[in-house]
C-alpha cells in the first residue's frame, strides 16, 4: 500500500504541547450599530467591520490589553441577543477600572466581593459591597451589561496562583499593568526599608524585580 495515502497521525505528546489560544468570543446582539457604538465608546479597539452577502456582517472589537477579541454582527450566531453571560475581564485595579468605564457610560454595579471568597455566585447572589476585605487576588468584582444585556464582569487579579502562567518570567499585557505592579512593589519595598531602620536599599531594582517575578509566578513574596 502507498504510504502517501495513509492519514497522518499526531503523537499524543505533541498534541498536548500545542498552543490553544482563545482568540475570539462571539456575542449575540440585536442592533449591530448600537453595539458597535457601545463597545468602541468603552475604549475598545475597532478591528474590523466587514459586510457580506444577504445582510451578513462581522464586527470585531478588542478590550485594551486583551489578546482575545469579541465578535458580534448580523447572522454570525443563532444565540438570543443578550444571552452571553459571565464574560470576565481581568484588571489590576478594580476601582480604577470601575471608575473608567462608568465615566465612559457603562452602567456599572458597585465593586463587590463574594461571601464564599472563591468565585462569585450567579446573578446578584451572595454579593457583599466593596472589594475583598484583604484585597485578595481574584476576590474583587464589578459587573456591567451591554445594551442587549450581555453580561460582563471585572475581576481584580494582582498575583497569579502558582501554575496559572507559562514559566517564561513576568509578563504584562499593558503599560497600566506594569505601572500597577511597580506600585505594589514600591509599597512592599517601603515596608522592607522600614523594617531595616529606614536605611536606603541600594539594591532596590533587584528587589523590585524579585518581587514582581515572585508575584507573577505565585511564589512567596520577599519581605
Amino acid at each position: 500500500m502507498d504510504d502517501r495515502k495513509q492519514p497522518k497521525t499526531v503523537a499524543p505528546k505533541a498534541a498536548t504541547e500545542m498552543d490553544m489560544k482563545l482568540e475570539v468570543v462571539v456575542i449575540p446582539v440585536s442592533d449591530v450599530d448600537r453595539a458597535k457604538k457601545f463597545y468602541t465608546g468603552l475604549g475598545w479597539r475597532l478591528d474590523a467591520d466587514v459586510p457580506g452577502d444577504n445582510g451578513f456582517r462581522v464586527v470585531q472589537v478588542t478590550p485594551p490589553g486583551s489578546q482575545c477579541s469579541v465578535i458580534f454582527g448580523s447572522k454570525v450566531t443563532s444565540a438570543a441577543p443578550g444571552s452571553a453571560q459571565g464574560l470576565h475581564l481581568v484588571v489590576s485595579d478594580i476601582e480604577i477600572a470601575h471608575a473608567t468605564l462608568a465615566a465612559r457610560g457603562a452602567e456599572m454595579s458597585g465593586v463587590f466581593h463574594d461571601t464564599g471568597g472563591v468565585f462569585h455566585h450567579q446573578g446578584n447572589d451572595a454579593r457583599l459591597p466593596g472589594p475583598h476585605p484583604s484585597r485578595a487576588s481574584y476576590g474583587s468584582f464589578a459587573s456591567f451589561s451591554d445594551p442587549d444585556g450581555n453580561g460582563w464582569l471585572f475581576q481584580e487579579v494582582t498575583t497569579r496562583l502558582a501554575g496559572r502562567i507559562e514559566p517564561r518570567g513576568a509578563m504584562f499585557s499593558s503599560a497600566a499593568d506594569i505601572a500597577a505592579a511597580l506600585r505594589r512593589a514600591a509599597a512592599a519595598h517601603g515596608r522592607h526599608e522600614a523594617q531595616n531602620e529606614g536605611n536606603h536599599d541600594e539594591t532596590w531594582p533587584e528587589w523590585y524585580a524579585a518581587y514582581i517575578e515572585a508575584e507573577q509566578q505565585g511564589g512567596p513574596l520577599p519581605c
